[in-house]
């Protein structure tokens, strides 16, 4: 699958070392070495010390492979293909299935040019950015802003990302910026009204491995909305910890986001096996795209969100439930 090295040495000359690329492109060095044994790619130069050096072709290459990684691709189907194979890839958008181009599909009332927002990105406006965020809460209401905006333009991010269109720190500030709006309107939210007495006690996380959390987010602030108490413990919570705070907490229902570059394995296993640490009286609710791709294989007990604005629904069935107003 590899290039030849001597093709790829007369790209230029070789002069980012494994710390570099490992900054550049979110590869850990480690990965970068198993794969250089295993797949013959990437095949640094040396220094005069035997150092690696990778040069400019290669890191091209690594970047991609990462972009790819991150949107389901497995390491043996990208590491060390031709660079523009790489690209076409990538443009194709990654080859989706049916199932998962829904899941990337904007809802019919979604915003239907992006545009102005992916440009203040590209243009490093993070200021303006949440500025305008900001002020679209204040006007349309933060669900509204969650279901029409935030949502859609978190998946047209990520796809300018995964097509190298924005760099990998304009979508870290991205995320960065929306995590600033909406928990400060989460904050709002709270100082505006007390904790209803007949909403749900929530823990939210994400499972092992998962670290995305604006999916988290958001479904915090339609819980706040309902005026839940929620207990947020970030993401990647390993599954004892989760229950061991469910119990020692008293929530009625643990919550976890799935994005959708979790596989089946990372979505299925964790659910059954937490549901089974839980107790019966505390629910388990499940969203994201990685939890809707698998929903069919997840064990009947569990409630699936299929998006944020779910939350409202299933807190009033769960007051239902327990004939809470």
């Amino acid at each position: 699958m590899q290039e030849d090295p001597a093709a790829q040495a007369s790209h230029g000359s070789a002069h980012w070392t494994i710390a570099d690329v490992e900054r550049e492109t979110g590869i850990g060095k480690n990965t970068l070495r198993v794969w250089e044994r295993r797949y013959g790619f990437p095949s640094p130069a040396r220094d005069a010390r035997g150092e690696r050096l990778y040069d400019e072709h290669q890191l091209a290459q690594l970047r991609l492979i990462r972009r790819l990684l991150d949107t389901g691709h497995r390491p043996h189907q990208v590491v060390g293909l031709p660079l523009a194979a790489l690209q076409a890839r990538a443009q194709q958008g990654m080859n989706p299935t049916p199932s998962t181009a829904r899941l990337r599909r904007q809802p019919s009332d979604a915003p239907a040019d992006l545009t102005p927002w992916l440009m203040q990105l590209r243009q490093n406006q993070t200021p303006r950015l949440r500025a305008a965020l900001r002020a679209a809460v204040r006007e349309q209401g933060l669900a509204a802003v969650i279901e029409t905006l935030v949502a859609p333009l978190c998946v047209a991010v990520g796809q300018a990302w995964a097509q190298g269109e924005l760099s990998v720190y304009q979508e870290h500030s991205f995320t960065e910026a929306v995590q600033t709006v909406l928990r400060e309107a989460i904050a709002q939210v709270e100082a505006a009204a007390a904790g209803a007495s007949g909403s749900p006690r929530v823990l939210l996380t994400t499972p092992p491995g998962e670290l995305h959390q604006l999916g988290l987010l958001m479904a915090e602030c339609f819980f706040a909305l309902e005026g839940c108490d929620r207990w947020s413990l970030g993401v990647s919570t390993p599954l004892a910890d989760i229950a061991e705070a469910a119990q020692r907490l008293q929530v009625d229902v643990v919550a976890l986001s799935c994005s959708a570059r979790l596989r089946r394995r990372e979505v299925v296993e964790p659910v059954t096996q937490l549901r089974q640490r839980l107790p019966a009286r505390v629910e388990l609710w499940v969203g994201g795209a990685g939890a809707a791709r698998h929903a069919r294989a997840l064990p009947p007990p569990v409630v699936m969100l299929r998006q944020a604005a779910d939350v409202a629904a299933e807190v009033r069935r769960w007051r239902q439930r327990r004939h809470l107003r």
